[in-house]
């Protein structure tokens, strides 16, 4: 019989030292989830307890840290630590050499969601300097990061300040300076409406909404249901030949289906998609498919 141990997955290469490393789905230890965050793992259950066989991944070597948390996506809580080294402070991590700041106090999410990391690669390859990008639903500005790297001019938009500066701490340990860059808070569907009315435009934008929000005005998004109306507002802020990188974390649309929204979108917006190219999760994924991702270049009118 395996040991959970065998079914480890090694760092992925490319100066990266935040993975994820066990991935239960398909297994027999399906409904755990763990992520290291160099040496430090985050392990989530479907269950409501701590899964006490991975304990002694600290006594192996294996991790440095274990915490727990329950996957909950309402539960705001922070991870509770189990075993190993506490950790008390902010720390950075290396993705594909980039560094990102990871808080385990922090509830949601640590700063950064490992299942985008070729994403965040795609568009730190694709941007040229001087590029206009505009990220939307940004949380913590990775890909903003991702694309500064690359020599583009971002702005990040959130409804959320204190992840927008969390962002811009970001930039900083890597080099870059924020004052370079704008941070916008607010609704992104109302700052979609602003940039169109002023002609604000750009040469690529990311679309990586939540799977379900509500505004303070009390409007929802469901990402099953409102994508093509999200894509057909980026449209109207995307130059002709630019980009958008659609992202949506939904089980309720398949590829194709969301492909469809995404097709609809452009189409509503009057505008032409030239070219479309669908992207798959991270390897270490185990052929999840939750995530989909799909790349449109936006001709004209």
């Amino acid at each position: 019989m395996k040991h959970w141990r065998d079914q480890l997955r090694p760092a992925p290469g490319g100066d990266s030292t935040a993975w994820r490393c066990f991935h239960g789905t398909g297994s027999r230890w399906g409904g755990v989830w763990i992520d290291d965050f160099d040496g430090r793992w985050l392990v989530q259950t479907e269950t409501a307890h701590f899964p006490e066989s991975f304990r002694e991944a600290v006594d192996l070597g294996d991790a440095r840290s274990l915490y727990w948390k329950p996957r909950d996506k309402g539960a705001k809580t922070a991870p509770e630590w189990v075993a190993g080294e506490k950790v008390t402070e902010p720390f950075l991590v290396r993705e594909n050499g980039l560094a990102f700041r990871i808080d385990f106090e922090a509830g949601y999410s640590q700063g950064i969601f490992l299942d985008q990391r070729e994403n965040r690669r795609r568009v730190r390859d694709r941007v040229r300097p001087g590029d206009r990008v505009l990220n939307t639903f940004a949380y913590t500005c990775a890909f903003s990061l991702a694309a500064a790297v690359g020599g583009a001019i971002t702005s990040s938009l959130d409804l959320s300040r204190p992840y927008l500066d969390w962002g811009k701490r970001n930039l900083e340990a890597n080099g870059i300076d924020p004052a370079d860059h704008y941070f916008c808070k607010g609704d992104v569907f109302e700052w979609l409406a602003t940039f169109r009315r002023q002609g604000r435009n750009f040469h690529g934008v990311i679309l990586d909404p939540p799977t379900f929000s509500r505004n303070g005005k009390g409007q929802v998004f469901k990402a099953d249901r409102d994508y093509a109306d999200l894509v057909s507002l980026a449209c109207g802020v995307v130059e002709t030949g630019g980009w958008l990188l659609c992202t949506g974390n939904t089980h309720r649309l398949d590829q194709r289906d969301f492909e469809k929204a995404v097709r609809q979108g452009v189409r509503a917006a009057g505008r032409r998609a030239n070219d479309l190219e669908a992207c798959p999760m991270p390897p270490e994924f185990n052929g999840d498919d939750y995530l989909k991702t799909v790349w449109v270049e936006v001709g004209g009118m």
